[in-house]
């Protein structure tokens, strides 16, 4: 553990700070705890600040009724019928950029950032958070874009909003990697103490000792212990890419305060086709979730993301995309999708 001292001595400005660092990174050792095997070691002798520009984004106004006017920042690229995606809690449109590549010579694509994430203004404070006010002013910005009833795909709270966009109409096919809100008290609670955790360490942490730590091996399994599968093939650049939108998030604490309302989500959704995949060593929603969605939702396709963690578009992008890519095929719109568990080599 002599990286973690090594965390205190970077930390510094004062003991008190150094030990708020420290309570901080609790949650992410806790994280690590599930992992439960040693990391291959990282090459030795990288070192050095990893820097990532910003990226330019358009952006869009939607104007549901009643409601005060939403802005979101969106990326939008390649052919074909029209696919939105929607990230998960603390993070940013950016998370789908190891799979987009691999859509877009088959699907328009529309990464979008949820408001109070990535570059997306908050949330006027006269806007409710709650999930139904969402769908309505995602069905507005769908309008705004000129796209009706894409099809959507969330990972974790995107894929719990994808799944609300599906009851509602909104959508021409949903797709969910791990949906938020299939958890029972407990493990939302354990949820919640390992997201939060982890984004207390990373923002009393100065840059310059972030860019360090992920550097070592050790350091990057505790650092990323509930989003890969895979800690040992964890680039640091996109450690910290990864790691940057969950510190700066201006929505987080009131998105995890509406997450604890009661049904999230209920009911069936029995007349647009619906994907729900799930990563194998998915530690923050453990994979049995999956079963939950799938007894409310009986005519789901179940997925399962074999060594893929909680957020697989790091860990497969090339498994992800086969996913989106086979539940966004035209003869899905037509009812054809067969209810079950599908192993991933057989799509």
């Amino acid at each position: 553990m002599a990286w973690f001292s090594e965390v205190l001595s970077i930390a510094g400005q004062g003991g008190d700070r150094a030990l708020r660092v420290a309570v901080g990174l609790r949650g992410l050792l806790l994280g690590a705890l599930w992992l439960r095997r040693e990391p291959a070691a990282g090459p030795d002798g990288e070192r050095g600040q990893v820097v990532v520009p910003p990226r330019a984004a358009w952006f869009v106004q939607g104007r549901a009724a009643d409601l005060s006017p939403v802005t979101v920042a969106y990326e939008r690229q390649g052919s074909g019928e029209p696919v939105v995606l929607l990230h998960g809690l603390g993070c940013h449109r950016q998370a789908w950029d190891p799979v987009v590549p691999l859509l877009t010579g088959r699907r328009e694509v529309i990464a979008m950032d949820l408001p109070g994430f990535g570059q997306s203004p908050d949330l006027d404070p006269g806007v409710p958070r709650d999930l139904q006010t969402a769908v309505a002013w995602l069905g507005s910005v769908f309008a705004a874009l000129g796209v009706e009833r894409p099809h959507v795909v969330g990972h974790s709270l995107g894929g719990l909003i994808t799944l609300r966009l599906g009851q509602a109409g909104l959508a021409r096919s949903v797709t969910a990697l791990a949906p938020a809100g299939f958890w029972t008290g407990a493990e939302r609670r354990y949820a919640y103490a390992v997201l939060t955790g982890a984004r207390q360490g990373v923002r009393l942490l100065p840059e310059a000792a972030l860019a360090r730590l992920v550097t070592t091996a050790p350091a990057r399994a505790v650092l990323t212990g509930t989003l890969y599968g895979r800690s040992d093939l964890c680039p640091p650049e996109r450690v910290v890419a990864a790691l940057r939108p969950l510190r700066d998030s201006a929505a987080f604490q009131a998105t995890l305060r509406a997450g604890r309302a009661p049904d999230l989500f209920a009911g069936d959704i029995p007349d647009v086709p619906v994907t729900i995949a799930w990563g194998t060593r998915d530690r923050l929603l453990p994979p049995r979730q999956a079963d939950r969605a799938r007894a409310m939702i009986p005519n789901a396709r179940l997925v399962a993301l074999t060594d893929c963690g909680h957020v697989p578009m790091l860990d497969a992008p090339e498994l992800v995309a086969r996913t989106i890519l086979h539940a966004t095929e035209p003869w899905q719109q037509e009812g054809d999708a067969q209810a079950g568990l599908v192993p991933t080599d057989e799509l």
